[in-house]
């Protein structure tokens, strides 16, 4: 939005042309989504608590979390507002990517909008049946997928990249849209699941996002692609916007939700950004690094496959409890611990994944 009129202004004034310069406005991105989220977020704090949003905590789980029922959610609804509008004012709205990164983001966010509204306001404690939060994910991420397989302008917007190869790519035709649709739902349950614990799962996807946006910035960089032998895909480098004015919201949002949280941020906010990692990734062709990078995702996620497949098959459990945050929590290490141990793990993570970039 704010591009287009400083082209015009460019014009008149020469020291316009900075904002054609991408770096500068992932950073305005960045500091404007920050910014957002820091004035609204008290705003939005105060009306959750008004209107009695609070969190319901389960009578299973650990004992630390009781003193939590009643804390404002749905404050991922923060991050969605910070994130859209900041993509809106610094990104060039004409790239097809950018709509497409939006689109996912927000309507994985009705989805989660919709099942918070009917758990916490309307009193339903189930929110939306499995079958109904399934379809809309599905519904969305099929949609996204059909739409980016036919629309690919050059062959590697749809080729499967494996990282540690120089050269070796796969054609994979329709399986393409298969692969982004499992992509997008995946990853966003993997953080939903995450988001269990103050702070938790908003960092490593503050560290990740970070990560992709790095790995768009050089994808869409003929230069730099051709260096990296990654692919060059002339509308990724675009998303930097995106990726920027996630980090930045995600930030302001920790510095709610960190230990102990005043808000969270409920499933709009956990499945929405999930699905942002997951197109992210899909869109820069790096599905592999996300696993690499997004592990404590998949760890947690794994964890709830393992323990509910042993529970049927064997009645016993592996963990104490699922996910395996939990189980730490129940072997008597404090929540603190749990949550900055695992952004630890996380960043080694993200550098492994980064890492991939030269050891081809």
């Amino acid at each position: 939005m704010l591009l287009s009129l400083a082209e015009y202004l460019t014009e008149y004034f020469g020291a316009f042309r900075v904002f054609q310069y991408l770096t500068f406005r992932a950073i305005l991105g960045a500091l404007s989504a920050l910014a957002i989220s820091l004035i609204v977020g008290p705003i939005m704090i105060r009306r959750l608590s008004q209107y009695k949003v609070g969190q319901n905590v389960r009578d299973c789980g650990p004992e630390s979390h009781f003193s939590k029922a009643g804390t404002p959610t749905m404050g991922g609804a923060l991050i969605l507002v910070a994130i859209g509008i900041s993509t809106l004012l610094w990104a060039d709205l004409s790239n097809r990517y950018v709509w497409v990164v939006f689109l996912v983001t927000m309507g994985f966010g009705v989805v989660g909008f919709i099942d918070d509204y009917q758990k916490l306001v309307k009193g339903n404690s189930d929110g939306l049946s499995a079958g109904k939060k399934y379809g809309g994910q599905s519904l969305v991420a099929a949609v996204t997928a059909v739409y980016l397989y036919s629309t690919a302008l050059v062959p590697a917007e749809t080729q499967f990249i494996v990282p540690f190869f120089k050269d070796f790519v796969l054609e994979m035709g329709l399986f393409y849209v298969v692969l982004t649709y499992f992509v997008i739902v995946g990853t966003s349950n993997a953080v939903n699941l995450t988001d269990g614990l103050d702070g938790l799962a908003i960092m490593p996807t503050v560290m990740v996002g970070g990560a992709l946006g790095l790995f768009a910035y050089l994808s869409g960089h003929v230069n730099f692609s051709s260096y990296l032998a990654i692919p060059y895909l002339p509308e990724a480098g675009e998303l930097v916007v995106f990726c920027s004015a996630l980090v930045g919201a995600g930030l302001g949002f920790l510095w709610f939700n960190t230990y102990p949280a005043q808000v969270f941020m409920g499933d709009v906010g956990a499945l929405a950004l999930g699905a942002a990692l997951g197109i992210l990734a899909v869109l820069v062709r790096q599905e592999i690094v996300l696993v690499i990078m997004g592990g404590v995702f998949v760890m947690e996620t794994v964890s709830v496959i393992l323990q509910v497949a042993s529970f049927k098959l064997t009645g016993k459990r592996i963990f104490r409890m699922a996910p395996i945050h939990h189980h730490f929590e129940l072997k008597g290490w404090p929540e603190p611990r749990v949550i900055v141990r695992f952004w630890i793990i996380t960043f080694i993570l993200v550098l492994i994944g980064l890492a991939t970039l030269k050891l081809r």
